[in-house]
């Protein structure tokens, strides 16, 4: 099997597509996407999002020290993608990309209602990296949609239609092709 070598880049793929909401001291939300965004810790449950200095949630993360992670779905591809490439500085991008605004509970940022899942995060360390800072959170609250809920309690977030990021492309999850531990289990 033959291979090339590229230039050292982050090839790391799928990632999830996120929406991220946050607010400023004096009131202004804003949502950007973001596909650099990841679990850091289990206890105490943490995060990170890798933003880029200049967009304009930047600083209102950085000043307010809070944002929302807010998974996405098929459903909210296309206002995912607008969220990405428009700038909040010139518009309000939850009234342009059709997106209904809510609010966290421990924390104050919004949330998108629209979204299946909403994490509500409090910033705890900004590393500079270059080209993108890492704001590194704990986990304060998490909010879901009932709609994913069973009448046991159970949530059904694979049923949500989650997005992910490849390489420039979105897609939702596949086929299921087993569970956790499924290699080394017994066959009845």
């Amino acid at each position: 099997m033959a291979k090339q070598s590229w230039k050292p880049g982050n090839m790391l793929y799928p990632v999830p597509a996120v929406l991220v909401s946050c607010r400023d001291k004096e009131g202004n939300d804003n949502v950007l996407t973001i596909a650099w965004a990841g679990t850091i810790c289990s206890d105490p449950a943490m995060v990170s999002i890798s933003v880029r200095k200049e967009r304009h949630s930047y600083s209102m993360i950085k000043e307010s020290g809070a944002f929302v992670i807010n998974l996405t779905t098929k459903d909210l591809v296309k206002a995912t993608d607008y969220c990405g490439v428009r700038s909040g500085k010139d518009e309000d991008k939850f009234a342009t990309a059709h997106l209904t605004k809510g609010e966290a509970e421990k924390i104050n940022a919004p949330i998108v209602m629209e979204s299946p899942v909403n994490i509500e995060c409090k910033v705890t360390q900004v590393i500079e990296l270059g080209s993108h800072d890492m704001f590194l959170a704990e986990v304060v609250n998490v909010q879901v949609s009932d709609e994913f809920m069973d009448e046991k309690g159970a949530f059904h977030i694979n049923d949500a239609d989650l997005l992910a990021y490849s390489h420039g492309q979105y897609y939702t999850l596949g086929e299921h092709l087993g569970s956790f531990g499924y290699s080394v289990r017994k066959a009845k």
